[in-house]
């Protein structure tokens, strides 16, 4: 079998890893690359082979850096299956729709008010596109190893992090290769814990924690003080929040809060057509968390929901205290960035921000310092408090990667560190290294490797 990494290496976004075996075609992950120009530009760039010479296409689960991609494979002509888990079908429904929708939005609106550099400025793909991507979908249950083309074997394990979220186990040619997918937390409020794998020849794991721990804070009490001292000055707390996982996660916490009285009885705003019909999945897909019926309802209903665009407006017109939740989770589109126009310039609003940002986002820019952030071609100062919450991250931190790894019963001939930005990735390659004393590296963007079968121990670079 051989592997080349076509995102998702040397950076946290970009999921895609092609698998070929005698003369068949499989995608591990087809996500966008989010961040850096440098990077958003390779979203652009032409697949490296015809897409019909694809066979199979399987998806860890629904986020865009994991999915994104699949709309202009569609687009270009690709007509065979997507596997992915049931919940990640129906998630990916939603976040393609939007995703093809808003990019039709925002081009049309660089359009209309001049800021683009290009002329016309196009989407990089269209709703329509989108529908022709959701065509091919095809729900594959776990723990239920499957033929998805001659030579590959596939089966799926959950990887807690997101509804549907799963880890891909495939065989090809006497080889097993594991792709860890976005790993959730072991001890996560909402979703299961990981499930455990013993065995893998080759190994892919994610690192986006890689190089840090969690903070021990519980999330609620911080999230209290945070919303508590706005309010205290007459303040709005912005939560920029990735649609799928985050935001309800922020909602089974407020309505804790709220349960308890911990923080002042003030309006809460969902403003994400794709959260609120997310959040709708949760109470079809009980059996993949862990919230009782009660909790499922209280989350669901705890927040107002923003269904127009002119209420979202009405939104940046508020002048009394209230939380206000919208995507995207790293500020680089969606409502929040009218929302971060309004609220950004003054003290009184806390901007809270709530998970990983990856480098060049504004969310990583506002988290850095940065005084101002350029919005639809105009710059924003930013004086507004800013935190950050890391501790409400869906993805497993350092110690809980290494965790699942001693799940391992004998260590994988070889292990590939992904998913994570150069310094994380490093150090966790390390860490496997000295604590494990695992064969390990992290690949580069294009590597292509051979990962041999039978007898032979090592893969071979070519």
């Amino acid at each position: 079998m051989r592997i080349t990494f076509l995102g998702a290496a040397g950076t946290v976004t970009g999921s895609k890893y092609l698998l070929e075996h005698d003369g068949k075609r499989v995608l591990i992950d087809c996500g966008l690359f989010q961040g850096y120009k440098q990077l958003r530009l390779r979203n652009w760039e032409h697949f490296p082979l015809p897409v019909g010479q694809l066979d199979a296409i399987v998806l860890t689960h629904a986020h865009l850096d994991h999915s994104g991609y699949l709309p202009v494979l569609a687009r270009d002509g690709y007509r065979g299956p997507v596997y992915a888990t049931a919940a990640t079908c129906e998630l990916a429904e939603i976040l393609l729709r939007d995703s093809g929708r808003l990019q039709e939005e925002e081009a049309e609106y660089a359009n209309r008010r001049g800021f683009s550099k290009h002329h016309p400025a196009l989407p990089l793909y269209t709703e329509q596109d989108a529908e022709r991507a959701l065509k091919l979908f095809r729900p594959l249950p776990l723990h239920r190893p499957q033929e998805i083309v001659p030579g590959f074997r596939v089966q799926l394990r959950s990887a807690g992090h997101i509804l549907g979220a799963a880890t891909v186990e495939v065989v090809a040619g006497g080889t097993t290769l594991v792709c860890s997918g976005d790993l959730g937390r072991l001890n996560d409020p909402v979703m299961v814990t990981p499930e455990s794998i013993e065995h893998a020849d080759y190994l892919l794991v994610e690192s986006t924690y890689g190089d840090r721990r969690h903070s021990s804070e519980p999330p609620e009490q911080q999230l209290a003080e945070v919303i508590t001292r706005t309010a205290l000055r007459h303040g709005i707390t912005l939560v920029p929040s990735f649609a799928v996982g985050r935001a309800q996660l922020l909602m089974y916490y407020l309505y804790r809060l709220k349960q308890n009285r911990a923080i002042p009885d003030l309006p809460i705003y969902l403003n994400s057509p794709m959260a609120t019909d997310a959040t709708e999945l949760y109470q079809r897909f009980r059996s993949e968390h862990r919230l009782s019926a009660q909790e499922c309802e209280g989350m669901c209903h705890i927040a107002h929901i923003v269904r127009s665009v002119e209420e979202s407006r009405q939104l940046d017109q508020l002048r009394t205290p209230a939380v206000i939740i919208a995507a995207s989770g790293m500020a680089t589109g969606g409502r929040v960035l009218h929302h971060l126009k309004a609220l950004a310039p003054n003290p009184h609003n806390t901007l809270l921000f709530s998970g990983f940002q990856a480098g060049g986002t504004r969310g990583a820019l506002i988290l850095g310092g940065a005084e101002s952030v350029r919005i639809h071609g105009e710059e924003v100062p930013i004086r507004a408090e800013v935190v950050a919450m890391e501790n409400l991250s869906a993805h497993a931190d350092a110690d809980e990667i290494m965790q699942w790894l001693r799940g391992f019963k004998r260590p994988p001939r070889h292990t590939y560190v992904v998913h994570g930005e150069p310094s994380a990735a490093d150090v966790l390659r390390r860490r496997i290294g000295v604590e494990l004393g695992w064969s390990v590296s992290v690949p580069e963007h294009r590597d292509t490797v051979e990962l041999a079968g039978g007898a032979q121990a090592d893969a071979a670079r070519v």
